[in-house]
Formats: C-alpha cells, structure tokens, sequence
C-alpha cells in the first residue's frame, strides 16, 4: 500500500507520484515523526503509535489530581491538588510539593507555609482562596524571567461582584513560595462569558513562538456541548490575546484536561496527554460506586503557532487496565509534562494510581516497516549541517537504509541507495553514512527529499546536524 500525505492509498507495487510542493527548512532542529509534517509518501509501511510500559509502583510514589512533573536541572518536582480534611468545598483545596532526585522515588517535604490542622509541619504550597483554583506551575525558561519570577502558574480565580471565571497569574522563586503576581480581576477571561477553566489549565514559555502560551478547558465544540481546549498567548503573561477554540473532539467526545507542552528535545512540537472522558456506568463496576464514566489517556501533538491538533491516531494511548479503582470518572490521568529520567528513557506519570510509565526516547510514534520492506519519502526539506541523525531500532535481521534526492525524485550521485551502509542495530542517535562517507554539507540549504528502506525497523525521529 502506498499513503501519499494527501491521504491518497496507491495499490501495492504502484508507484507514487513525486509532486512539487514548497520545501520545508526544518534547520537542525530535531524532528519527531508524530504527524505528516515531513511525511510525503508510505509504501509498504505505516504509522505505529507505542504503548507506554507501566513500571512496578515505587515505594513512595508521586501521586495526585491534576498533577504536574517539572524537571529543574536535576531535581525532579512534583505539584499535585489535594485537600485539607478540615474544610469544606473551595477552602479544602490545597496544592501540595514533592521532590525527587531520580524520578522515581519521592520526598514529601515538611515546608512549614501553610497551616493544615493546627500544624505547619505539611508539604503544601497554597490554599484555594477564590485565586487558586486547580494551580498549575511551570518552570519558565524565557530568557527575559526575572530571578523571583523563575516559576509561573496560572490558577483558577472569580471576579467579583459577577463572580466571572478566569486565570489568574502567580509567580514564584524557588517553585516552593507564591505569590499572585496582580491584585486585579483574572487575565484570561472569556467573552461572552462561560463554563471554562474548570480543569488542569496549562501555560509554558514557548521557545520556538517567542510567547506565552496558554491551553485551557472550554464548552463549545461543532460536534455540540463537549468539553474541550482553546489556546492564549502573551508576550508578557499579563495581557493574553483573544482566545482559539481548536476543538479536536470525536462527535461525543469529553477531553477533560489537554496536559499539552513543549517535547523537550524538540521544543517547537507540542506533545499532549489529554484525558477522554465516556459518561456512563462501567460494565460491572457496582453502582454504589458513584462513577458517572471512565477516562482514557490520548495521544495528540501540535506544532508551533498552530491552532489545531494532529491526531495520528484516535484510541486510547494509556488504557484504565485492571484496576478497578483506575475505572472512575476521574481515575486516569496523566501528570503534566513528559520528561526524561535516563539518556535512553522518558517517563509519564499516572496521576491516580502513581504509576511511572516508561518509552524510549522520542518513542511515541514510529513509521513502522515489517518482515517485508517499505518506504517513507520525506517531502522536500531544507537543513543545516553536515550530517543525518537517526533514532530507530531494527530486529536482528531488520535494516534501513537511506537515500538523497533532488526534489524530483532523482537520487543525488553517492547518495544512491545503493550507495547507503545498512543501518542495523538500536540507537536514540546514529549517523547514516554511505560508501564515500556522511558528510552532507554540500547539500546543505538545498531542498532535499530523503528517501527511508528499511524492514523489521521503527523510525522515530531525524536529525541534521553539524558534525566535525
């Protein structure tokens, strides 16, 4: 079968096409294949979505609603909504702190800042006082931060006397001690106003937009009432432009929380984690339980300055599983943000049950080839550097192998597949070579198509890069 990027499936054997269209400068950077933005033609081979391996439980592990996991150099934080079991609605809430050193066991540090139960000896951050609703932080990595504002939130406030919904801004030193950052009405608002922000709303400094950028929970979608995400930005987190709903639901489809953020090796894709919400009773779970319906973690990503999401695949990436307790209608969510825990491994954590999951580096989605091989062709790509980077894995007696073309089709002189080494083995970073060496760097500025061959191989990602 032979996938063109227009959607077009030629019969097998049949040859695609090679169609003009304007070269994509993809410059250094390193690129995931988790959509079709490179993606050309596929012959024989296919998008794979991988499954995340769940670890055994840790021994102290990081656990609770909306949570967020922040890498900070070395240090691992750890943000989570919990509840004081001496209030009452809003003033229950409470946004409790954690700390790890390897991403899998946890402290749960006595902080002495806020008073829980007549004592100070506790790990929370901040009480919900009608500014904090569902507090969610960030690490904010514009170069332009000021020292005591090197942490961000944004959180859940009501203006008064309307008692309008909005985010409201927080800053933070050291991630530990907060404060708000205006005493004014909430600088995300919606107008008209509605039912919004009523979920994990989620902010980051976006590297590759130059801005603020903001991912929050709204209503209104064309598939009818469902919730869904809409996006902000700013330039200086107080002043957010006019609100884009982007609306990726199925028809009938809840996403409860969006959990989207820049990947960090590739902080121009956006990966997120949302949660999809099915009302209705479980089949088998006892009513008494209280359930209204169950939660599916999804895959999705976005690129930046896009609007809209790519989902390469629509069913669950992280299912409930056979805990019962992971059935709710709140039980399976993701933690915020994927991050690394080794130089070959990334970690998502499960907000529920504390579970780490675990993929390889860049491992989300792979063009997959089997026992019989297939073909990936890039569209025409502008780069920099001298050298082509792969992160794929093949079986024992898989390959792949790479060829160079003119933006017609025509393979490049020594860059011929034929010309290639087989690529075999399994590596987050390898360079391709061919008989007369991989020095690339005369191709450099020149639009390119790249040309992949492979059998019993997943690709994950390319990179070119300057190399001596």
């Amino acid at each position: 079968m032979v996938v063109c990027a227009s959607g077009m499936i030629l019969s097998e054997g049949v040859a695609a096409e090679v169609r003009p269209s304007e070269p994509v400068d993809i410059s250094s950077r390193l690129e995931l294949l988790v959509d079709r933005h490179l993606v050309d033609q596929l012959a024989g081979a296919e998008f794979r979505l991988h499954q995340p391996q769940k670890l055994p439980l840790a021994h102290a592990p990081f656990t609770g609603q909306y949570a967020t996991v922040i890498k900070d150099g070395d240090l691992f934080r750890g943000y989570y909504r919990g509840s004081d079991p001496a209030q009452e609605g809003r003033q229950a809430e409470i946004t409790c702190y954690a700390e790890s050193q390897d991403g899998h066991e946890w402290t749960f540090p006595e902080l002495g800042i806020i008073e829980i139960g007549g004592s100070l000896s506790n790990n929370v951050i901040v009480r919900n006082n009608d500014h904090s609703h569902n507090f969610s932080p960030f690490l904010d990595t514009n170069p332009a931060a000021a020292p005591d504002q090197r942490y961000k939130a944004l959180a859940q406030g009501r203006t008064k006397p309307d008692n309008q919904k909005g985010l409201t801004p927080f800053v933070s030193a050291d991630g530990i001690h907060w404060a708000r950052m205006i005493d004014a009405r909430p600088v995300v608002v919606l107008d008209p106003p509605e039912e919004a922000f009523d979920s994990q709303n989620v902010v980051f400094w976006s590297e590759a937009e130059e801005q603020y950028v903001c991912y929050f929970r709204t209503w209104q979608t064309r598939h009818g009432k469902l919730r869904t995400i809409s996006r902000t930005t700013s330039p200086d987190f107080v002043n957010w432009s006019k609100p884009v709903l982007m609306d990726p639901n199925l028809p009938n489809e809840h996403l409860y929380t969006n959990q989207t953020h820049p990947y960090f090796r590739a902080p121009h894709i956006y990966i997120a984690l949302p949660s999809r919400f099915t009302a209705g009773q479980v089949d088998g779970v006892p009513a008494e339980r209280g359930m209204l319906g169950s939660t599916d973690i999804l895959f999705m990503t976005s690129r930046a300055g896009s609007e809209t999401y790519d989902r390469l695949f629509t069913e669950a990436f992280i299912r409930p599983g056979l805990a019962p307790e992971r059935w709710g209608s709140r039980a399976n969510y993701a933690a915020l943000n994927v991050v690394p825990t080794g130089p070959e491994e990334m970690s998502i954590y499960h907000a529920k049950s504390g579970h780490r999951y675990v993929l390889r580096t860049d491992g989300f989605i792979s063009i997959n080839a089997g026992a019989r091989p297939g073909e990936m062709l890039t569209r025409p790509l502008i780069f920099d550097g001298n050298d082509l980077a792969l992160n794929y894995s093949t079986s024992a007696a898989g390959w792949c192998k790479v060829e160079i073309q003119t933006p017609d089709g025509q393979p490049l002189p020594g860059f011929a597949l034929e010309d290639c080494l087989p690529l075999v083995g399994d590596h987050i970073e390898r360079s391709v070579a061919w008989q007369n060496g991989s020095d690339l760097g005369a191709l450099a500025g020149r639009p390119v198509r790249v040309r992949f061959v492979m059998a019993e191989c997943d690709l994950y990602a390319l990179r070119f890069r300057a190399v001596e």
